[in-house]
């Protein structure tokens, strides 16, 4: 069981006080920039242990009355399908899951901007999904004059070419699906407009990564460098915050580029720069102070560097990224002295692979192992046959022991396994072995005769959290469905066949 390493209590505590803090007593409206996930932030879940993956939006909640929501999602990434790790979905359909999530908590959603638009089919189609469900949305195209040219970007041909997104809250949200969406443009283009109509408004940038009052080299820090190894985000010592206040403070090489541009231009805009002295002026980051246990959250950032690695490496094998990613998340699992086998999960499936392997000579290609830890730290397996994949073998194996049932005895009807599997083949022309969640709907259907799948299927919530490891990559319908139960898993960058369509 992972150790408790942060307080979520103070955590929401602390960046209530300091954006409201920010909003003052005044009239200005505040365009609050929201690094990394807004709801269901679980790799700050994972790197600080006791993080509540929606503390951001009940904090929101919390000022709903005075909130309202931009929504940013970059052209670019809707045109190469751009995917969120977490929960293996388009960044477009993670707009529209955001919507309904922020929906769900009452927070008003004003609109969807599609920043650095370009006409392509599969971005106008996005649009008129949005529109014809009734969503504003704006087009924003390339600043004019950007990053350097600071009269052309503060002028009616740079800022002023986007309109002028109708707002009518004190504090604006601006958010997206990940980094490079476009909040920060989104956001100065909004300031810049409201100056041009009288109004007074303010920039300040919500961040959770990197924390800023913790050592450059923690590993929680290497972590966020390892989440964003396709952006290429550098952790650096902040040099405008040393020498405006001689401390040190960490943050990240696009914020601290962009610090000089980005003063001068709200200097342009409103006349002052906010008493901004450094990026990290700029945030509301108090993370830091919410660590209670700080060896807890090494370790956990730790297990997450080496998570990202085996998923750099199944990218890689799929020619998602570049070698060059897969290169930086090896040399950032190296920088906190980890390898592969210090995810407890990864040699127990190997070497139950190659046992398997070495029974049966002959079929080596076919042999697929699962490992999983449950959370008394033991470990099941479960192997690829005929009748299942190895993840839906291992997750049976799993909830029979957590319920307590005898490792040999059958809790799924062997003719609904059959019955499932002549269905599959004769109606879809697919002969592949059930997958999990067949598994578990053949599971659901046994209940009805044999108390034992009741008992089994009891257990299933209590996987949530697990994590687990496969020795080939997963289908992208087992992925799903293991995401679904809360099981975090990783694979060997091996494909399961040489069968280029399924795979």
């Amino acid at each position: 069981m992972q150790k408790k390493g942060f307080s979520a209590e103070k955590y929401i505590e602390e960046q209530s006080k300091y954006i409201l803090e920010r909003i003052g007593s005044g009239n200005e409206r505040l365009y609050l920039e929201f690094g990394g996930k807004l709801v269901q932030d679980k790799h700050a879940m994972r790197v600080l242990p006791g993080f509540d993956e929606n503390a951001k939006i009940k904090l929101l909640q919390s000022l709903k009355d005075q909130a309202e929501i931009i929504m940013c999602i970059y052209a670019g990434d809707i045109i190469t399908s751009k995917t969120r790790q977490d929960f293996g979905i388009t960044y477009d359909l993670e707009v529209m899951r955001l919507i309904d999530a922020f929906r769900s908590y009452s927070l008003d959603v004003n609109s969807v901007v599609v920043t650095r638009y370009e006409d392509n089919p599969s971005v106008n189609m996005f649009i008129n999904k949005l529109e014809r469900r009734g969503i504003k949305t704006y087009k924003h195209m390339y600043t004019k004059g950007y990053p350097t040219d600071v009269d052309t970007i503060v002028s009616e041909e740079g800022y002023g070419a986007n309109p002028y997104i109708e707002v009518t809250k004190p504090i604006i949200v601006v958010t997206g699906p990940g980094g490079g969406s476009g909040k920060l443009a989104t956001s100065l283009s909004q300031v810049y407009h409201e100056y041009r109509r009288g109004n007074k408004a303010r920039y300040a940038k919500f961040e959770t990564f990197p924390i800023w009052s913790i050592p450059l080299k923690h590993p929680v820090n290497i972590a966020y460098e390892a989440a964003t190894a396709d952006l290429k985000d550098v952790n650096m010592i902040d040099p405008f915050h040393l020498e405006a206040y001689g401390e040190t403070a960490v943050n990240y090489n696009r914020d601290i580029d962009a610090f000089p541009v980005l003063k001068r231009i709200l200097h342009k805009i409103t006349g002052s720069d906010d008493g901004y002295k450094s990026p990290t002026d700029m945030g509301v980051n108090r993370a830091g102070f919410a660590i209670v246990d700080d060896e807890a959250c090494k370790e956990a950032a730790k297990q997450e560097i080496i998570r990202r690695y085996l998923i750099a490496e199944c990218s890689y094998k799929k020619g998602k990224i570049d070698e060059s990613i897969l290169e930086r998340t090896k040399l950032l699992m190296e920088e906190v002295n980890a390898t592969r086998y210090d995810r407890v999960v990864v040699k127990p499936a190997e070497d139950y692979a190659e046992l398997k392997r070495s029974e049966d000579p002959e079929n080596n290609e076919n042999v697929i192992v699962s490992a999983m830890e449950l959370p008394d730290g033991s470990i099941v397996t479960g192997r690829s046959s005929e009748n299942m994949v190895a993840t839906a073998a291992m997750v049976l194996n799993a909830i029979k022991k957590l319920a307590g049932i005898q490792d040999d005895a059958l809790i799924i009807s062997p003719t609904i396994l059959e019955s499932l599997g002549n269905t599959k083949t004769r109606i879809f022309h697919d002969k592949s072995s059930l997958n999990l969640e067949e598994v578990i709907m053949a599971l659901t259907l046994t209940k009805l005769t044999n108390p034992l799948a009741e008992l089994a299927l009891r257990e299933l919530p209590n996987l949530k959290g697990c994590i687990a490891h496969c020795t080939a990559i997963l289908s992208e319908k087992d992925e799903q469905s293991l995401k679904a139960l809360g099981i975090d898993i990783t694979s060997n960058p091996e494909f399961s066949s040489n069968n280029l369509y399924s795979n």
